[in-house]
């Protein structure tokens, strides 16, 4: 698999999604082997094959594996809201508004100016997984769908031909704090399905399973299985032109979350299938015998079981596994193709035509204050989550 980047002579891209531009500056040829020995000590016999192929520290974005074309973990400590559901302006002073990326006062802005976010911008040839671990995100796009979800729930947007949506992060209490945490995954599509029509499916929190595993100790794990199949447990169905539809592609997205010293076993994939282990909660991991710092990643192979233990916290581990799609990647901005001129054309047709334009009086169009989960679907469907 290859990726390309940097594109010349384009348009100046959308400053809202700015940040997305280093997001694949790689080129992937191959398995990288071997560990480090400051971040994984192995006290396994050292004629063992080891199942652990690349170790490496986590920061703001996370470099995944074929499928998966990056992941991005927000952690933010919002204050109490205002009226207009962002923070007390004096707290916005000393920022770089528009594009605030730096932790100030325990959060970030982003590219939201009175409510933290994204205002609308778009998207072509992949999808968005948001996972929501606290807070809520209010959604809206250019198909006049809407939504507000949050506190466990996942949105699995698959952007298709294009779409424009906006993602705020409305902090709805004004008399607590709004703390948010929220993963965003982008899942890339094959060169077949890249033109699909877009679609958004909602996995609420009581639609996802939970599964509970109580180890020889008695020590508790506890998985949620928000794609693919774990133990007895079927996640929910996702968009039907995913690359994670089709059961074949062993697509897998595991959150997991471990008592001090709960050991768990994460089953065999099939040969050709990647895994990676995201380690960004706890003070150490126990990796088939080998000890994983806080904060970082390690790409295993998923057709050898992979043995984890908690250290002497609890701790909390997300899983990211597929069939690689194995096709040339070219990402500019918020555009996935498999060509520098399919770029081209993207943004021709997106000035052209704005994927439909914009509905919504605002670019950081947020819902009411009152408004409990809901999903409003282009179609007029309507779910209603209280």
């Amino acid at each position: 698999m290859l990726y390309i980047h940097l594109i010349p002579n384009m348009p100046e891209e959308n400053k809202r999604r700015k940040f997305i531009k280093n997001a694949l500056l790689t080129v992937v040829g191959g398995t990288i082997l071997g560990k480090s020995a400051s971040v994984l000590a192995s006290e396994e016999d050292e004629e063992k094959p080891n199942p652990i192929l690349k170790v490496k520290p986590l920061g703001f974005q996370w470099d995944t594996q074929d499928p998966f074309l990056f992941c991005v973990h927000h952690e933010d400590a919002y204050p109490e809201g205002n009226a207009q559901l962002g923070p007390d302006k004096s707290l916005l002073s000393g920022r770089n508004m528009g594009n605030d990326f730096h932790m100030k006062d325990g959060f970030r802005m982003y590219h939201g100016e009175t409510v933290p976010g994204f205002p609308g911008h778009p998207h072509r040839g992949f999808e968005t997984v948001t996972v929501v671990r606290k807070g809520m995100v209010d959604h809206s796009d250019s198909m006049g769908a809407s939504g507000r979800y949050g506190d466990g729930d996942v949105q699995w947007m698959t952007s298709g031909k294009g779409v424009q949506h906006a993602e705020m992060f409305p902090l709805i209490k004004q008399e607590e704090k709004n703390p948010m945490e929220l993963f965003q995954i982008w899942l890339n599509l094959p060169k077949a399905d890249k033109m699909v029509e877009p679609h958004f499916k909602m996995l609420w929190d009581e639609q996802i399973p939970k599964i509970s595993h109580k180890d020889t100790n008695g020590n508790i794990s506890k998985i949620e299985v928000i794609a693919g199949k774990l133990e007895d447990q079927n996640a929910p169905t996702p968009p039907p032109d995913s690359w994670a539809a089709k059961r074949i592609n062993e697509v897998a997205i595991w959150n997991i979350h471990m008592d001090a010293s709960a050991k768990y076993t994460l089953p065999k994939a099939s040969p050709g299938v990647n895994r990676s282990i995201y380690f960004y909660s706890g003070d150490i991991l126990k990796l088939n015998g080998n000890t994983l710092k806080h904060y970082h990643s390690a790409n295993v192979l998923a057709s050898e079981e992979n043995t984890i233990t908690a250290g002497t916290t609890p701790c909390k581990i997300l899983v990211l596994q597929g069939k690689p799609i194995a096709e040339p990647v070219v990402q500019h901005g918020p555009f996935v193709m498999n060509t520098i001129e399919e770029i081209r054309e993207t943004y021709t047709e997106f000035q052209r035509t704005r994927f439909g334009g914009w509905p919504w009086p605002t670019y950081d169009n947020v819902h009411d204050a009152s408004k409990g989960r809901f999903a409003k679907h282009a179609d007029g469907r309507l779910e209603d989550m209280g």
